[in-house]
């Protein structure tokens, strides 16, 4: 395929090694006295290491090369240790990389490590959009006569840590795990997911013992049938922790079920 990727020009390249801390995925090494690029795989071809190097020997190019792997380049960071996974990931966030900076955090949590703050967030540039400030602008909708919304819930207490596991309701529930904010992004939430479902709402950031949230779902999945798992989460990258926590509980209880999970924007549709 063709794609952008890095290009160094040997005769201006001394070997200096100043571009090599700039790519934390390891696509760079100084081999005979140069600067080489040595997989296409692990270039993303953003060009972080052109502005280490101080005799411009850098540039990005478009040619045919092997198509980045997010995955593999991740395998090789974590055997690294945690300060390059931390420039890994501030790499991809300080070049609004969203797509492969969401990948490098599911493949983290998938495998139970640690998520390294940067700058107190690990998220794309301009700050983590959980936290950012900012007004959604809405067409006002054509005055139309029409019924107000039933309200569908008819079990409580919905957030987790409330929750009784053995409350006898959970039994053939079809189950809806929700991140807090959900509800106020998604207009129609109690017409779409809670109606006929259990609900269960949780914060993958802001929570705390989310060990405990582990243990109490993993129970819940023990002790009780349960018909169905939906997950309505927010699309900022903090809350794909929703989905591992559920993980991990049906790891620990040893079950296997389909989840079907729905990512709301914060505009409110369903993405």
């Amino acid at each position: 395929m063709k794609r952008e990727i890095i290009y160094i020009d040997e005769n201006k390249c001394n070997g200096c090694g100043n571009c090599i801390p700039g790519c934390p995925e390891g696509a760079l090494q100084i081999i005979d006295g140069k600067a080489r690029l040595v997989s296409d795989l692990f270039c993303d071809g953003l060009g972080a290491c052109i502005g280490d190097c101080p005799l411009g020997a850098i540039s990005v190019t478009t040619r045919e090369a092997e198509a980045y792997d997010e995955a593999i380049v991740l395998e090789n960071i974590i055997k690294a240790g945690p300060n390059t996974i931390k420039a890994h990931l501030k790499h991809l966030r300080d070049h609004d990389q969203k797509e492969y900076f969401e990948q490098a955090l599911a493949i983290l949590l998938r495998k139970g490590m640690p998520i390294p703050k940067i700058n107190e967030d690990t998220c794309p540039s301009g700050g983590c959009p959980s936290t950012q400030t900012q007004t959604i602008d809405r067409i006002p909708p054509k005055v139309v006569e029409k019924t107000v919304a039933q309200p569908e819930l008819q079990t409580w207490p919905v957030q987790l840590h409330l929750l009784n596991a053995s409350a006898p309701y959970l039994e053939n529930a079809d189950l809806l795990i929700a991140a807090t904010c959900v509800p106020f992004a998604y207009p129609d939430f109690h017409a779409k997911f809670i109606k006929g479902r259990v609900p269960i709402v949780l914060c993958p950031k802001l929570d705390k013992d989310i060990d405990q949230y582990i243990e109490k779902l993993a129970m819940i999945f023990q002790t009780h049938k349960i018909n169905s798992v939906t997950i309505a989460r927010m699309e900022v990258p903090c809350c794909g922790g929703t989905e591992f926590i559920i993980q991990k509980a049906l790891e620990k209880a040893q079950k296997f079920m389909m989840v079907k999970v729905n990512v709301i924007s914060i505009k409110g549709e369903i993405i």
